[in-house]
């Protein structure tokens, strides 16, 4: 496996794309391509979870799929852990949207200039996020056609075009989220979450739309496979079921599960990426499961019907 860091901008060492590239033998693939699926942690855009990237990322290369963690721009600059609360918060320019968005887009263009080298079918990459990772790959799954994306970058829309999305309790709706009850600290989380992606604790009703991408699922939005819990409280299942809504309203194909126990930020729901026991359930732990047989429909590799081996044998019968 073939595995770098690259630093996305000079002089900051938070944003970077992790590569985790399946090595070409001539046992495996011999010099076929490969699909690819770009990662994108959740942390409420204060940071990004260590929880939800390599031991994801492996999981999705023992499938056989080349794998990329995305650490995007958040608040604390890729410092562990959450601000104080309680102090008063200055904005952070840097992580303010559409950033984090754009720079999936990055990823996009990063891995396409090196598929040749790392042997990656460009038709078949995937994007996959957890909480804010997940809003953000949601954000880029309805926004990767519009001028917000190839305008920036100045480059063709298809160029940017994902092929599927894996979305794990994904926030979808803030004007739901804002009108959904909340505990006096997840209330306290959603307001400087609110302040790391749109610069204001209290954004607007226009602002809020903008940035709830259930509201802009158009005909181009890539097929989703969702699941979430119906224990989560952070944020709860109705986003899950707002998106798939959205989707079956312009008819894209997508998949979703709610398990029933299960607190917000499972990962893969096992010890794997586990910090407590809290945090493993075996029930929802069947999502990667699930999502391999989807994720299969669109990205079987390229293989053919028996081996050189069995070929060879087979003919010295004849």
């Amino acid at each position: 496996m073939h595995s770098q860091v690259i630093k996305f901008y000079e002089g900051r060492e938070d944003v970077t794309l992790t590569t985790y590239v399946i090595s070409d033998s001539p046992e495996l693939l011999g010099g076929k391509k490969r699909p690819a699926v770009i990662i994108c942690p959740g942390g409420a855009y204060l940071s990004c979870s260590d929880r939800e990237g390599e031991a994801v990322a492996l999981r999705f290369a023992s499938m056989g799929y080349h794998a990329f963690v995305l650490r995007y721009s958040t608040y604390t600059g890729g410092q562990f852990g959450y601000p104080d609360f309680e102090q008063e918060m200055e904005v952070n320019e840097n992580c303010i949207h559409p950033t984090p968005m754009r720079e999936i887009g990055k990823a996009m263009l990063t891995i396409r200039e090196h598929a040749e080298e790392w042997l990656v079918d460009e038709e078949r990459i995937a994007i996959c996020g957890f909480s804010a990772g997940a809003h953000n790959c949601a954000m880029y799954s309805v926004n990767w056609d519009k001028p917000i994306m190839y305008e920036y970058f100045n480059e063709k829309p298809d160029m940017f075009k994902p092929a599927a999305a894996i979305l794990g309790y994904t926030l979808s709706d803030y004007l739901l989220m804002r009108s959904l009850p909340k505990s006096p600290d997840d209330q306290k989380l959603f307001e400087v979450s609110n302040l790391a992606l749109t610069g204001n604790k209290h954004p607007d009703d226009e602002t809020l739309k903008e940035v709830s991408p259930a509201l802009h699922v158009s005909e181009s939005t890539p097929p989703m496979f969702l699941w979430a819990t119906s224990e989560d409280t952070l944020v709860p299942a109705q986003h899950t079921l707002k998106m798939a809504n959205a989707l079956a309203d312009q008819k894209i194909p997508y998949e979703v599960h709610i398990y029933e126990k299960g607190p917000h930020g499972l990962s893969l729901s096992n010890q794997a990426t586990a910090q407590a026991k809290s945090q493993i359930d075996q029930d929802a732990a069947r999502w990667i499961i699930e999502a391999e047989s989807w994720l299969g429909k669109r990205f079987a590799l390229d293989l053919p019907e028996s081996t050189p081996f069995e070929i060879m044998m087979e003919q010295k019968k004849e």
